[in-house]
């Protein structure tokens, strides 16, 4: 069985070798050489620091899209609506997630417009320098941000770190808003989310009430709660009034 599998994994590689040495079907790749110690020392050193800020700029890019975006607030809603349903895994949280990310790709796509006007097309076409960029892309995150933050969180962060009051929001330092707004979205996901849940709970205690009455005690209330809920979130169209919800939410 073993010495088949090798057979196939020599006629697997032979056939994609035949494929890129083909020049009708792909252009012959580049040359590649890497060089190791015949750089300058201050270059060597300057580029491995350029390589290690790249990759922790990568490893905390979830972190900034969930907490300077609408992210939080949209993941937030739409697992307190499945735990309200009473569903367990029903939308699985691939479904809720991949939901969360587009509606954030769409709430924030005028934002992310400014962003790239401002500052990626110019930093991409050599007219400013990657600290101009950044400066210039977070004036647009600033004003989302400040907008969804409520003046008591705020103030929370800028009184414990001693800052002086800014003007504008373009003033307001980033280590002060994203905690911020961070807090801010979650008290607003966690708002939402009592609204969401008053419904099915009145049909939850509504038949608690009712087997108990009948003395059907050991018959468990979720059992016969469920189908009720499921008819009452598919006649009002649930999911229309959520993402509604939601997307009125970031008007304000």
């Amino acid at each position: 069985m073993m010495k088949n599998k090798w057979w196939i994994s020599v006629i697997v590689l032979q056939l994609l070798a035949m494929f890129f040495q083909n020049q009708a079907f792909a252009e012959p790749l580049p040359d590649v050489s890497i060089n190791i110690g015949d750089g300058d020392g201050a270059a060597s050193g300057t580029s491995a620091l350029s390589i290690l800020l790249l990759i922790t700029v990568l490893s905390v890019a979830p972190a900034i899209l969930v907490l300077m975006t609408s992210f939080t607030r949209i993941v937030i809603v739409l697992g307190f609506v499945r735990t309200s349903l009473g569903t367990q895994q029903m939308p699985p949280n691939q479904v809720l997630i991949g939901l969360a990310m587009f509606l954030t790709f769409f709430i924030m796509a005028p934002t992310f417009s400014q962003v790239n006007e401002v500052a990626l097309q110019p930093y991409l076409k050599g007219e400013i320098s990657q600290t101009v960029a950044f400066e210039q892309a977070a004036v647009p995150m600033k004003k989302f941000m400040f907008s969804q933050t409520r003046e008591k969180d705020l103030l929370l962060f800028m009184n414990y770190t001693k800052t002086e009051k800014p003007e504008n929001y373009e003033d307001i330092p980033l280590t002060v808003l994203i905690p911020a707004f961070a807090i801010s979205e979650l008290k607003t996901a966690f708002q939402m989310g009592f609204m969401i849940f008053i419904p099915f709970l009145v049909i939850d205690m509504i038949v608690a009430s009712t087997l108990m009455a009948m003395g059907m005690m050991m018959l468990p209330p979720v059992m016969i709660s469920l189908p009720f809920k499921l008819l009452l979130f598919v006649l009002v169209d649930g999911w229309y009034l959520i993402v509604k919800s939601l997307l009125l939410s970031f008007n304000t």
